[in-house]
């Protein structure tokens, strides 16, 4: 392994056979002696959670979930399977948080409010759907849409010193302006609050992807613009991570449970795959392709297409099995990726356990749709040290 110290801590990182106790408490002998209490909504299989959990071990920092919720069985069956101390409830966040923005509280924010207790980070990636723009039909007036707002709600409920939400960029198009109108609430009562759209690969994450992060501080002493400007690349002083950097170790592994295994291609595909490794090609040409991605204009020129070993990954989604969905064509193999090795684009460590999923439709779904640990991980590493040193009385 080459490249700089953080890529080798992130390399050996990813390759981690065996789960870090985050829920362990650290000795009074340590230079932070805190339990980091994390509320995930819309928490999916956990990505966001468990980037915040392996910022606050790095940083000498337990971990405590007292609140991850979804509406997704085989999700909630993987976050649990990976933070089996984490109190965990299947039902839709609006609810459970199901007062107006501004109201006050209802009967059972004030029960949740009381359960729960205190909040230092409140995180969720509401359902993106709606705003991508692979969603031609109801892209930006998508009733999903309006589920961004219960996090601004849930902050007024549960008052966590930080929110972190997740989301596409085209969010802030939304043709309601929940972007706005979570500001404006969040705003109204106490929090600062600042937004932008980031690219992953300068994050550490081994991909082509871009994602919108509005974060807001409930203390006026912390900057949430401040704090996201310091989340600059890592190791910027050589090129994004790559393809090689994240999965090549993966290139030949046995195939002894789904994870591991590639989809078998239709013939055509087959076929395809076999044409782009035979004449040492990525692209795929135009007479090569399903008559309807003929398109000279066609704006998904990575449809059918095969990975540089040394460049990032395109943005890995659910389609990542399939060539015909991206550029999902194994470097050197005559294959599609396997959802191990998507899980890694994903930065997502060999110990998290993904054993809960039976059926590879299901792997596909959870790898494509699941935000990148690293991205949470390099926003709490500057996060978690404000919080620790306010909550210990020292100066910010």
């Amino acid at each position: 392994m080459t490249g700089c110290e953080t890529c080798r801590h992130d390399w050996d990182y990813l390759r981690l056979g065996d789960r870090p106790d985050y829920e362990a408490r650290p000795s009074r002998s340590d230079s932070i002696t805190h339990r980091v209490s994390l509320v995930d909504l819309f928490c999916g299989c956990g990505g966001l959670s468990l980037g915040i959990a392996e910022a606050a071990r790095q940083l000498g920092a337990a971990l405590e979930i007292p609140l991850a919720i979804d509406t997704d069985s085989d999700s909630l069956a993987v976050f649990a399977a990976n933070f089996p101390h984490a109190k965990i409830e299947q039902k839709p966040v609006e609810e459970l948080l199901n007062g107006a923005l501004g109201a006050p509280l209802t009967a059972g924010e004030k029960e949740l409010k009381d359960r729960v207790g205190r909040v230092d980070i409140l995180t969720g990636g509401p359902p993106c759907q709606g705003h991508s723009d692979l969603n031609n039909h109801t892209r930006r007036t998508d009733p999903r849409n309006a589920l961004y707002e219960r996090m601004a709600r849930a902050a007024e409920v549960l008052e966590p010193s930080i929110v972190l939400i997740e989301n596409v960029p085209a969010v802030v198009r939304d043709a309601a302006g929940v972007v706005d109108t979570v500001e404006t609430a969040l705003t109204t009562v106490g929090y600062t609050v600042n937004h932008k759209t980031l690219n992953l690969g300068e994050l550490g994450v081994p991909q082509r992807r871009r994602r919108h992060i509005l974060l807001a501080c409930s203390t006026g002493s912390l900057d949430p613009g401040k704090l996201l400007s310091e989340l600059t690349a890592p190791c910027a002083d050589h090129p994004a991570r790559s393809v090689r950097w994240a999965i090549e170790d993966l290139e030949d592994t046995a195939i002894s449970t789904s994870f591991d295994a590639p989809p078998s291609p239709t013939s055509e595909n087959a076929a395809r795959i076999a044409w782009l490794f035979d004449n040492d090609k990525y692209d795929l040409p135009n007479l090569k392709r399903p008559r309807c991605h003929r398109d000279k204009k066609h704006s998904y020129s990575s449809m059918y297409g095969r990975l540089r070993w040394d460049d990032p990954a395109q943005t890995i989604t659910t389609g990542f099995g399939s060539m015909g969905q991206g550029r999902y064509v194994h470097p050197s193999r005559r294959r599609t990726i396997t959802p191990h090795e998507a899980a890694r684009l994903q930065s997502f460590p060999d110990f998290f356990d993904f054993s809960a999923l039976s059926t590879r439709t299901a792997l596909a779904r959870l790898i494509g749709n699941t935000v990148p640990p690293l991205l949470s991980c390099n926003i709490a590493s500057v996060v978690i040290p404000h919080l620790t040193k306010r909550q210990l009385g020292l100066a910010a």
